[in-house]
């Protein structure tokens, strides 16, 4: 078993000594807010994503949805259809910006928007739908833009858990009306935390650089020249959510790392949890394609059948190895409904989930005790 001292963490940072070097020019120049590293920060975004896109970089992701939201013009009254399975962060970043976030269920293979129930959904109100990549999948996005182009919606996608993602031969976020990037301490590249917004739509882009400086027009301009804005006029609601040099300096040594460290150790980590589990009776992996390549899985959740789920949970939890609930359905939450609606499949499912350890320096033989203790608690697959 295990010792507190040798746990097996669910999900960690995974930085060095390159990241602190670049830290620590950016303290030894002397500026630490927004500037040249975050525009470079930017810059480096733009062409690993491709596709032309404007990027602009904010605090956190939660900051980058609240910011898109608000700058398609959606406010007080209009409402946004979001799956209910996703941090509560997507529901936040809604309401924070006066409008109603409406929830929605989601398909059992891929704990994705089902498109069908959002269109049951769509009342005189709805402005935007907000799919969500849960576990770096992008599940039914081409059947949530073709609804978004009848009813004259636009797209807001939460792709929190998909940087360096692929769609249909594209990087996520090369494509697509807004999308919404987070580089928290724990994501696929970490800024130790920050944001992006990532859209082809130039006023879109426009509205967030200031709204992310209060608002201050053209600020984003004179920050970049190591200048400050002394003149300037406030036309609309803005937020202090800009990103730091600092954040934005660690984030370009992560980006330099992600190809050729993050991304192939995370794809291997999902195929050998694949793998090793095929033998469990009840357990269930999600259908997302990591054979290609075109995923990075930022969580490895997987679904234990037949009332099981918690006590796999407590015997991992024994053994020292940490597990996670991704996530409680919005819906249940007092804030956001507490249950008014009934979104069965998104019910079952949170009974059901359970994501593993999945980061950076995770081993193999990490991973072998993980399922050898979850084989503790089920039967395996007759031969």
């Amino acid at each position: 078993m295990n010792t507190v001292q040798d746990r097996i963490r669910l999900s960690k940072s995974f930085v060095g000594a390159q990241e602190a070097a670049a830290v620590s020019k950016v303290i030894n120049e002397g500026y630490l807010g927004m500037g040249s590293e975050v525009e470079s920060f930017e810059c480096d975004l733009t062409q690993y994503i491709g596709g032309g896109r404007s990027v602009v970089c904010v605090n956190t992701g939660t900051s980058a949805l609240h910011l898109a939201v608000q700058a398609c013009g959606i406010g007080p009254g209009d409402e946004v259809l979001i799956p209910t399975i996703t941090y509560v962060a997507s529901f936040q970043a809604v309401s924070a910006a006066g409008a109603i976030p409406v929830p929605c269920d989601v398909l059992p293979d891929t704990c994705t928007l089902d498109v069908a129930d959002a269109r049951r959904r769509i009342t005189s109100r709805t402005r935007a739908v907000m799919p969500v990549h849960y576990a770096s999948g992008a599940g039914s996005l081409e059947e949530t833009y073709l609804l978004a182009e009848r009813h004259g919606l636009r797209v807001i996608e939460d792709a929190a858990h998909a940087f360096g993602c692929c769609w249909k031969g594209h990087r996520v976020g090369a494509t697509g009306d807004i999308v919404c990037f987070s580089f928290d301490g724990i994501k696929n590249i970490t800024s130790g935390e920050g944001g992006a917004v990532v859209t082809a739509d130039q006023h879109v882009a426009d509205l967030v650089r200031d709204a992310r400086l209060l608002g201050v027009e053209k600020d984003t301009d004179k920050r970049f020249s190591g200048k400050r804005s002394w003149e300037f006029d406030v036309a609309r609601q803005g937020w202090r959510f800009h990103m730091s040099n600092i954040f934005a300096a660690m984030g370009r040594v992560q980006l330099r790392r992600f190809e050729t460290e993050f991304a192939p150790k995370r794809i291997a980590l999902a195929r050998h949890y694949i793998e090793i589990l095929d033998d469990l009776r009840g357990v269930t992996c999600f259908n997302l394609d990591y054979e290609n390549s075109d995923i990075v899985p930022h969580i490895f959740p997987i679904l234990i059948s037949a009332g099981k789920r918690d006590s796999v949970r407590g015997a991992l939890c024994r053994s020292c190895i940490e597990c996670g609930l991704h996530y409680k359905p919005n819906h249940l939450l007092s804030y956001y409904g507490g249950g008014r609606v009934s979104l069965p499949q998104a019910e079952l499912l949170y009974t059901e989930l359970l994501t593993l350890p999945l980061h950076p320096e995770l081993e193999t033989e990490e991973q072998d005790f993980i399922v050898d203790t979850i084989r503790t608690c089920l039967p395996r697959v007759a031969a």
